[in-house]
């Protein structure tokens, strides 16, 4: 590593009020940290933009602690190994962690719990569909969705890092597959492309028509990336013993003031019907078995995964904003060299 080397930082400078603004964000450079006894150095390469970074802004406790102003910003992140005090982690391993928007972090595998990766294992597809959102939608679709051949799966954000994985899991297993997006591209790119059954264009269709169309016998599976109006819409084409997984919200996520709850909520109990939310992290212990099989099915072609890609650490504000303005396909993240 080259003495002249310094750390770049983001850091959390205000509570966003609203949508989340670039200047929410202030740059800084700090020394290199240097890795003590059982820790390594970590170079970071690419950082993850996700939607849970916005609550993680906020001044309130949920599944993880609040940031504080000043703190790094949080994120997950994929990273190369540059100096090891540690056997488990040796020099040029690619790991995968909660480094923050910075270039360099140290860690001992347990103060930020590491992921390993294989050579054979590009950083783009371990931060992206190996990451938390591939886990997120493994584990969300196949644990809390439990689907079966034959099963209508409706998903929003489905264009997403998330949405995209999940409707191709469920094609795998027999579902007939419904995506919710925001552009004619986005939609042609989940058919014709990922081999969804269908797609709406929820900023051109009207969704509940299009569902009625569809899906005239109801949804088993609701995916739910949004939450909102169209959760709603979901929620009252349920059919019986139908799953509804709430993965996400992020039209809540920017919104001020008090956030309505969904007013048809209660064919939960007309179609005897099940609402659940999770939280990936919970699975940890699960990560390897999963990535065991997604890797196989995405060598054998099928499952398809793409990233939206953005240049140079200095764009990660702007690109958080843009996570919320809807402008990446797949996983969004940023190469920080």
């Amino acid at each position: 590593m080259s003495s002249n080397e310094i750390n770049r930082q983001f850091r959390l400078a205000a509570r966003p009020k609203g949508m989340v603004k670039e200047s929410d964000l202030s740059y800084g450079e700090s020394p290199v940290p240097i890795a003590g006894p059982g820790e390594v150095l970590i170079r970071t390469r690419y950082v993850s933009l996700d939607p849970s970074m916005r609550g993680q802004m906020e001044n309130r406790a949920d599944y993880v602690a609040p940031l504080q102003i000043g703190d790094v910003m949080r994120a997950g992140a994929a990273g190369e190994v540059i100096e090891s005090n540690n056997p488990r982690f040796p020099i040029g391993t690619l790991v995968s962690g909660s480094f923050g928007m910075q270039d360099w972090c140290v860690s001992d595998g347990n103060n930020i719990p590491l992921r390993t990766f294989p050579p054979d294992i590009d950083p783009v597809t371990a931060l992206g569909v190996l990451g938390g959102t591939g886990m997120t939608a493994y584990f969300g679709l196949l644990e809390i969705g439990q689907p079966r051949v034959g099963d209508v799966v409706v998903l929003s954000g489905a264009a997403g890092a998330t949405g995209s994985i999940a409707g191709q899991i469920a094609k795998l297993k027999g579902c007939f597959v419904i995506g919710i997006a925001g552009s004619a591209e986005k939609c042609r790119w989940l058919i014709d492309d990922l081999g969804f059954d269908a797609a709406i264009n929820y900023k051109a269709q009207n969704v509940g028509e299009e569902l009625d169309r569809l899906c005239p016998n109801g949804i088993n599976i609701y995916f739910d990336n949004v939450g909102g109006e169209i959760l709603d819409t979901c929620l009252a084409r349920i059919a019986m013993n139908a799953r509804v997984v709430i993965c996400g919200g992020i039209s809540r996520y920017n919104t001020t003031g008090p956030i309505p709850g969904p007013r048809n909520y209660f064919n939960l109990v007309y179609r005897r019907a099940r609402m659940e939310g999770f939280i990936v992290i919970d699975y940890a212990r699960r990560f390897g078995e999963a990535s065991r099989e997604m890797k196989e099915w995405i060598d054998a072609g099928l499952i398809k995964h793409q990233a939206t890609v953005v240049d140079g650490l200095r764009n990660l504000p702007k690109t958080l904003v843009q996570l919320f303005e809807g402008v990446n396909t797949g996983k969004l993240m940023v190469r920080v060299d």
